[in-house]
């Protein structure tokens, strides 16, 4: 799980940096004022998750049990930044819906990793 996680946290990192810079770039005169900020909400929120999850596979490693940490901070990101790019590329308004799906697995995710490390007996 380890491996896992730090390369999914390594590879959401990167695409966070490939698409912050798409949008700096390619997407200022393409975008709505409103429509960037959308975008970039997306990809900040995608780069807090990729640092976490590479944070999650280092805890991993020491022995935490943080599998559901794991899957919800993935599924967070691809729902949550996910559903904004595409709402602030497209303008279709359902997108908007999927966003506080991937928050809520966001918040799952911190709490379950909260919960692990109170109740563990590891050593940080």
């Amino acid at each position: 799980m380890k491996k896992v996680a730090i390369s999914l946290g390594g590879l959401f990192a990167l695409l966070a940096v490939i698409l912050g810079a798409f949008a700096a770039h390619a997407l200022k005169m393409k975008l709505s004022a409103y429509s960037l900020g959308v975008f970039t909400t997306g990809v900040t929120y995608q780069m807090y998750h990729g640092l976490a999850l590479i944070l999650v596979g280092i805890l991993v490693h020491i022995g935490y049990r943080l599998r559901v940490t794991v899957w919800c901070f993935t599924a967070g990101c691809l729902l949550f930044s996910g559903s904004l790019y595409a709402l602030a590329l497209t303008e279709i308004k359902w997108f908007g819906p999927i966003t506080p799906l991937g928050g809520m697995l966001f918040i799952i995710g911190w709490i379950y990793l909260i919960a692990q490390v109170v109740r563990s007996n590891e050593s940080i």
